[in-house]
């Protein structure tokens, strides 16, 4: 199978946001791989952000690495010129593709809920996702892709998860508007919503705690948790060309949980 830039006159490039650890990781090394060059984005850990950008290099892809605190939308200006700059770099005035994967996560019942962690959830998940993807499509190019990171948590109901769980909700909505909206730019919108992962997620409760590992395990159909390998591939994947034609759907990626 041809790298992107094998099949195209330029070398895509996508923007990754949380691209520095996790599933960001995984999912901008697995874009390198397919000669994809990534701007990715890190809220404070810089030396983990270097790292990312080493390995996507080794790889023979070009990386630059912009910090960005997703939940603060004053900020977004500011990036968006970094944005262009690092595309001048790369030579390139517009980007193909934007991963909006940056999250953080947030565990109480209802009852135990603040105003102040609702916010915060709102800001990162819904707010900065709505308004960064706004601020970004001038500089994207045509015939882009964009893909929001859900959760399987919007799909099936575990008790403590229902404000993190509302706004990937949301954020499916979203992407269905963006998918329709976006129609006569032919720019695609799809939603992915990984089960549980075993990364350092949640304090790495499903990687570290063996009765969550066991519980995840027992409810889904291929008896394990997944790990960050099963999804950073399927996000490059479904960015390529060969799913084209996938628009405005919702992808669940959780070796079937709660059939």
């Amino acid at each position: 199978m041809p790298h992107e830039n094998q099949a195209n006159s330029k070398r895509r490039i996508a923007i990754v946001t949380g691209g520095s650890r996790g599933l960001g990781r995984n999912t901008v090394v697995s874009l390198a791989g397919r000669g994809v060059d990534v701007i990715l984005t890190y809220h404070s850990n810089k030396a983990e952000a270097e790292s990312a950008v080493a390995e996507i290099e080794a790889l023979g892809a070009a990386a630059v690495a912009i910090q960005l605190d997703t939940g603060n939308t004053a900020s977004f200006d500011a990036f968006v010129a970094d944005v262009r700059q690092a595309l001048t770099g790369l030579g390139r005035t517009d980007f193909d593709y934007l991963v909006n994967n940056a999250g953080t996560s947030h565990h109480a019942s209802i009852a135990e809920t603040t105003e102040e962690d609702f916010d915060g959830l709102v800001n990162v998940h819904l707010k900065g996702v709505f308004f960064l993807t706004q601020k970004l499509l001038p500089v994207m190019a045509d015939g882009g892709r964009i893909i929001n990171l859900s959760s399987g948590l919007a799909r099936f109901s575990i008790p403590g998860s229902s404000a993190y769980a509302a706004m990937k909700g949301a954020i499916e909505v979203f992407t269905r508007y963006l998918a329709k909206e976006l129609g006569p730019r032919r720019i695609t919108a799809n939603t992915v919503a990984p089960g549980a992962i075993m990364t350092d997620f949640s304090g790495g409760v499903v990687r570290d705690n063996p009765v969550v590992n066991k519980m995840v395990s027992d409810m889904t159909a291929l008896g394990r948790p997944g790990v960050a390998d099963d999804i950073g591939p399927m996000i490059a994947s479904l960015l390529s060309d060969d799913n084209r034609w996938v628009n405005g759907q919702r992808i669940e990626v959780s070796g079937g949980a709660l059939l």
